[in-house]
């Protein structure tokens, strides 16, 4: 097993608020806006909230239906553009790998970085934070002007809870033996595998902070959770986390579940839960940058025997409507009579690339007024009004989607603003420009075609 690290030498690196900042950079109507992307459908979930957004309490995992409810009229619902975020994130592990060559990255947005690998670097705290500074200006110079919050520590549990201390553009740095004053008055949330289940069962005997989690035994915790569990949580709540970092990282699948503290056997009861699941699987999907084709539904019974239902679609999906029609197909196949302990949901056959099922049009802005698209002032006078009443039309294929990039052989580069009855609105800025005029289009004009993420870098 590794040694428990003696120096502050693993980075925690996690850019804010990512794909809404993207799509900030690279649309500056909504620069200051508040932006969600994420599912846009009716059962759609948030991938990522804008700070913005995140201030009327929009948030990552929530159904875009629920954020569409508490934001203001002039918040942009886009539907994601993946190509644009790998572009951006491949910016920043190129930076990241400039620091040091065993980089660990976890998502398109995060990454740990050994800066113990090499010779010759300097680990005090204050050439840490001169590293740390100098390599978040560096990221917001590559990516035209995106943020990122870092974390120095011993360990990879406390460089990601630094990086989390001090959102946005901020730098935490862990020094060697404080682990426990900075863990202490934290939730026992904050430690890595206390999920909703156990942090519940932790309530229960009146734990509620590492603290409070330091305090009790490890028999006691031991006699509660198993040996594995216990023992690890032990640990966790000194710090003492000795996992490395990794250069090769294989995403195979992504899962969520729950232990109930009771069996149920309802299955309305279950289904519901399921759906809470599903809006958190979509979420991580979302943030890995994710599609599946398989997904596979997991119970454990009254019994602790455990049995597993999985179904594979012809297209790799990150949709959570389909997702969840399969995953209740699947558990309906399921005697749930004698009660359910754990449920869980997953999602294999991973791939970056979907073949969604096409959406009914819809506009970008949540709470349009009846008949038309509705725009506040700030963001440019509309030329037409544009229609949002729902209706079974098809729009133009999903490179219509808001927030799609275009580019119109007259009128240039823009993104798709809202769609639907046939016809296209284009927003024609981009990331190097002013805000843009708005201009609407048949939905099949053959001057109008899907184009490449665009370039937010100067030209030299």
């Amino acid at each position: 097993m590794p040694a428990v690290r003696r120096e502050s030498s693993i980075l925690h690196l996690d850019l804010d608020a990512f794909f809404a900042a993207v799509e900030q950079r690279d649309k500056p109507s909504l620069r200051g806006k508040p932006v969600v992307v994420g599912g846009i459908g009716p059962r759609g979930v948030v991938s990522t909230a804008s700070y913005e957004a995140r201030k009327f309490g929009a948030r990552s995992a929530m159904p875009t239906s629920e954020a569409r409810r508490r934001c203001p009229s002039g918040t942009a619902f886009l539907g994601g553009r993946f190509d644009a975020y790998r572009l951006t994130s491949g910016v920043v592990m190129g930076l990241l790998r400039e620091v040091s060559p065993v980089v660990e990255q976890v998502s398109v947005d995060e990454a740990y970085v050994d800066l113990a690998a090499g010779e010759g670097r300097d680990l005090s705290p204050d050439a840490l934070r001169v590293l740390g500074h100098d390599l978040l200006a560096r990221i917001r110079e590559g990516t035209g002007g995106l943020t990122a919050s870092v974390g120095i520590a011993p360990s990879k549990m406390m460089a990601k809870i630094g990086s989390e201390l001090n959102k946005p553009a901020g730098l935490t740095l862990v020094e060697a033996g404080t682990e426990q004053e900075v863990l202490g008055p934290m939730s026992v949330r904050a430690i890595a595998g206390v999920g909703p289940a156990t942090a519940a069962r932790l309530h229960a005997f009146g734990v509620e902070t590492v603290h409070d989690l330091a305090r009790v035994s490890e028999g006691d915790l031991v006699a509660i959770f198993g040996q594995a569990h216990g023992g690890s949580l032990v640990r966790l709540a000194r710090g003492e986390d000795d996992r490395p970092v990794e250069t090769q990282r294989e995403t195979k699948s992504v899962s969520v579940e729950e232990t109930f503290e009771t069996d149920i056997a309802d299955p309305a009861v279950l289904e519901r839960e399921l759906d809470l699941m599903v809006a958190r699987l979509a979420g991580r999907l979302g943030k890995s940058a994710f599609f599946g084709r398989t997904t596979t539904v997991k119970v454990r019974q009254h019994d602790f025997s455990q049995l597993t239902r999985s179904g594979t679609l012809p297209y790799a999906t990150g949709d959570p409507a389909v997702i969840g029609r399969q995953a209740k197909r699947l558990l309906a196949g399921i005697d749930v009579t004698s009660g359910i302990r754990l449920l869980g949901v997953g999602v294999s056959g991973l791939t970056t690339h979907a073949q969604e099922e096409l959406e009914l049009g819809e506009g970008l802005f949540a709470s349009p007024a009846p008949g038309q698209l509705e725009v506040p002032d700030s963001l440019g006078e509309v030329q037409e009004e544009v229609s949002t009443r729902h209706t079974p039309e098809v729009p133009h294929g999903p490179q219509w989607r808001p927030g799609a990039d275009v580019r119109h052989e007259e009128h240039g580069p823009g993104w798709v603003w809202g769609s639907g009855l046939g016809r296209v609105t284009i927003r024609f800025e981009g990331p190097l420009t002013s805000p843009g005029p708005v201009k609407t289009f048949a939905a099949d004009d053959p001057a109008l075609a899907p184009a490449d993420p665009p370039d937010w870098r100067p030209a030299s």
